[in-house]
């Protein structure tokens, strides 16, 4: 029977599977670190306040970085090259979504719109990351080679959507509702095409990998193609609505060390 938990297994049980995860999710994290590291230098005067909070976002994602890497090196094993149709963070920016790298890499002060948007993509794919990291910790959490490590990430994933959250409401009652609303909806739309195409292609690479007969990998991209319709016809309203958090202030103060 086909589960999440039983196809994880099998990526977690190959050497080469559990290598292309581990690098795809590493420099998924490392892309976060710097453009969050980017962002917090840029912020505009009137919004220096968030500065610190940008920074331990940022500081989270190297931390993830580096634990993927991690499991990597306890088995031996060095990241390999991610391909590009596998690249989530690059895909999203070549549809618009989010602050581009060459905007990033300028030395130009951001625009109050431009933190707008940075939160409201940060809240889009923080719902995803946060879906991800609460499944994982489901099936593997008490796993010996990856629970501490899964359970660190989730943990952080929740505190970086409750930050999306609470910032984004203060925002709105500050007057940029409107605009939150615009792009949390474009965001999500798009995001949820390029989900179901980096997952297509993950699981391309991982059928050729770990030698999955047509049948399987047929089915699995037909339950791809299912939860994407799913949320095309309204499962995206999740990735778009704003409430208060349980968690306030989730990013004030430094990033733990990783104990790993």
């Amino acid at each position: 029977m086909l589960s999440a938990r039983s196809l994880f297994q099998e990526i977690v049980d190959s050497d080469d599977a559990f290598q292309l995860f581990c690098s795809i999710a590493a420099s998924g994290e490392a892309q976060g670190g710097w453009e969050n590291g980017r962002i917090a230098a840029l912020v505009p005067d009137s919004m220096r306040a968030l500065a610190p909070k940008i920074t331990r976002h940022g500081a989270d994602e190297d931390k993830h970085g580096r634990l993927f890497d991690a499991l990597l090196k306890k088995r031996q094993l060095q990241p390999v090259p991610v391909p590009p149709e596998t690249d989530y963070t690059m895909l999203l920016e070549k549809r618009g979504i989010g602050l581009t790298h060459e905007k990033l890499r300028r030395d130009e002060p951001l625009t109050e719109e431009d933190v707008v948007v940075y939160l409201s993509h940060s809240r889009v794919t923080e719902q995803r990351a946060a879906d991800q990291m609460d499944m994982l910790v489901k099936h593997f959490g008490d796993h010996p080679e990856l629970g501490r490590a899964i359970t660190m990430i989730c943990n952080d994933e929740g505190n970086h959507l409750a930050y999306c959250h609470e910032e984004l409401l203060r925002l709105a009652a500050a007057g940029h509702g409107r605009t939150i609303q615009r792009v949390l909806r474009r965001s999500a739309l798009a995001e949820i095409k390029v989900y179901r195409d980096v997952s297509l292609a993950v699981m391309g690479h991982m059928g050729r990998l770990l030698h999955w007969p047509r049948a399987k990998s047929a089915t699995l991209a037909a339950g791809i193609h299912a939860m994407y319709a799913y949320e095309r016809f309204g499962g995206w309203h999740r990735m778009v609505s704003l409430k208060m958090p349980e968690r306030r202030g989730a990013l004030d103060g430094p990033a733990a060390a990783p104990a790993f």
